[in-house]
């Protein structure tokens, strides 16, 4: 046995599969469309194989996949931020296997010491919620800002925050032509009745608990989901989120899998600086509204990949209930 040898076989005996496991079990905390949670893992005595679980595609919400694997994305950063709070540095290989693109990942424990960027995030992995509800009208740090941005590039992302008041009104006016549109493209419809009326005692979907009901104020791109039974919060007047532009250089399957890493890590950083977090993947979804916020909201040439909304909640708002999660023994593969 060489060195390099003696010393992986010594960081996976400090590991063990215990860690691995309960590592995967934290990531199951990641965010995904509709809370479908379209992943399934494999868990071995030296790695951890993240794989998309096609039969929870939104066909008709997501026809080409992309929010499937931006959310599994987010999974795969999740692990990676559990296994270094718990001690554990890693390495990751995305699209290990050409004959399997299920496959998206395999992550390893390697000796050293973990990323302490990763590490500063894990007590974020329980605190982060999906809110939808307006925001105050309060400033948001410049220097968290720089977090999300410096975040957002070392998962191989460029996160644009969208301030310049002419690109807002016209990502705003983007943004509401989608939530008028998309209702009438087939099967979305569909799709979200069954993700939003799960049966008693789910642990997956929208529940009505984690939306808010209807205000005047409320803004197009927040009504994706019909009116939930959220408790109400103090009035905030007109919403005052900070949208960010997720983007990524290409657009296929390995740039939508960083943009899923990208977003975790700034929705992790976003809640670790004390701001409420909405990822927005609505508009993104029809490919030529995607085109729009590239070429006529944004003038970027990378590819939008999401929209983040953050900001502050008002004083004396409600927490947020935990929204269902599957229990891991539901996503291991056999």
């Amino acid at each position: 046995m060489t060195s390099d040898d003696h010393s992986v076989t010594t960081a996976i005996d400090a590991a063990g599969y215990g860690t691995l496991r309960h590592a995967v079990e934290l990531a199951l905390q990641a965010p995904s469309v509709h809370n479908t949670q379209p992943w399934c893992w494999q868990i071995g005595s030296d790695r951890i194989e993240l794989f998309a679980d096609r039969n929870r595609r939104l066909v008709g919400t997501d026809p080409d996949g992309r929010d499937m694997l931006i959310s599994c994305g987010a999974a795969l950063h999740h692990v990676r931020v559990a296994l270094a709070g718990l001690g554990t540095a890693s390495v990751t290989e995305r699209l290990p296997d050409p004959e399997n693109r299920d496959h998206l990942a395999t992550v390893r424990p390697v000796p050293g010491r973990p990323d302490p960027a990763d590490s500063a995030l894990f007590a974020q992995l329980g605190r982060r919620h999906t809110d939808r509800r307006p925001f105050a009208p309060v400033p948001i740090s410049p220097a968290a800002v720089r977090v999300m941005i410096d975040r957002a590039s070392r998962a191989g992302a460029l996160l644009l925050p969208v301030t310049d008041p002419t690109a807002l009104a016209r990502l705003r006016v983007v943004l509401s032509d989608a939530a008028a549109s998309q209702p009438h493209r087939p099967g979305y419809l569909s799709e979200l009745l069954i993700w939003t009326h799960r049966y008693a005692n789910a642990r997956d979907g929208i529940p009505a608990t984690s939306v808010p009901s209807r205000t005047v104020h409320d803004a197009e791109h927040l009504k994706r989901f019909p009116s939930g039974r959220l408790q109400a919060q103090p009035s905030v007047g007109q919403d005052g989120g900070l949208l960010l532009a997720l983007a990524t250089t290409g657009d296929d399957s390995l740039s939508r899998l960083c943009a899923g890493e990208a977003m975790s890590a700034v929705l992790l950083s976003a809640t670790r600086s004390g701001l409420a977090t909405t990822p927005l993947s609505q508009a993104l979804e029809i490919s030529e509204i995607r085109e729009r916020i590239r070429t006529v909201a944004l003038h970027i040439p990378e590819y939008p990949q999401l929209i983040i909304r953050i900001g502050h909640l008002a004083p004396g708002a409600a927490p947020l209930p935990a929204t269902p999660r599957r229990p891991l023994a539901s996503v291991l593969q056999r």
